[in-house]
C-alpha cells in the first residue's frame, strides 16, 4: 500500500501552501450553499497541513529538535465572505506566512473556486508551550515559514 499521507497534505509553494478540497453535501445548508462555519473548516485543514508540511506535528506537541512543546491556537481571525461555495465545488485553500516571530504568527488564507476569491481571512496565531504559557517560535521554525513570506514580499 503506498502512502498517500503527503498527498493528501497539498503541497508546498514558493509563496506558501495550496490544499485541493471538494465540498461535500455535509458541508451545506438546505440550498446547496456552503454553511458559513464549515469555511472555518477548510481554513484550518490549510494551516494544519501547511505546519506538517514544514514539519510541525500539531498532535506530538514537539518539533523534533524542540522538547519544550509547540501548541498554535487562534487568537484572532478575520475572514471577508466574498462569494459562497457550493456542492460538488473544488476548492483551492491557499496559506501564505505575513509575519512568524516573537510568540505569535500571523497567516493570510484564501478560498478559491478556479481563479474566482470566495473568502480572505487573516488569521493571528498565539504560540504557546505544552502548559497553555507563550513561549517564543523556535527560530528553526520560525525561519521556514519567513522563507516562504520573503519570497511572498520580496524582502530579503
Amino acid at each position: 500500500m503506498t502512502d498517500l499521507s503527503h498527498h493528501l497534505s497539498g503541497e508546498l509553494t514558493e509563496t506558501g501552501h495550496r490544499l485541493v478540497q471538494r465540498v461535500y453535501y455535509e458541508d451545506t445548508d438546505f440550498s446547496g450553499v456552503v454553511y458559513h462555519a464549515r469555511y472555518l473548516h477548510f481554513l484550518e485543514r490549510g494551516r494544519t497541513d501547511y505546519l506538517r508540511l514544514l514539519g510541525v506535528e500539531q498532535g506530538s506537541l514537539v518539533l523534533e529538535e524542540d522538547r519544550e512543546g509547540l501548541v498554535f491556537v487562534v487568537h484572532r481571525m478575520e475572514i471577508d465572505f466574498k462569494v459562497p461555495a457550493r456542492m460538488d465545488d473544488i476548492l483551492t485553500i491557499l496559506t501564505s506566512t505575513e509575519k512568524a516571530g516573537g510568540a505569535k504568527m500571523i497567516l493570510k488564507q484564501e478560498i478559491r473556486r478556479g481563479e474566482q476569491l470566495l473568502i480572505a481571512a487573516r488569521v493571528i496565531i498565539a504560540v504557546i508551550n505544552a502548559q497553555g504559557r507563550p513561549r517564543r517560535l523556535p527560530e528553526a521554525l520560525a525561519i521556514r515559514f519567513l522563507a516562504r513570506a520573503q519570497e511572498l514580499t520580496g524582502v530579503v
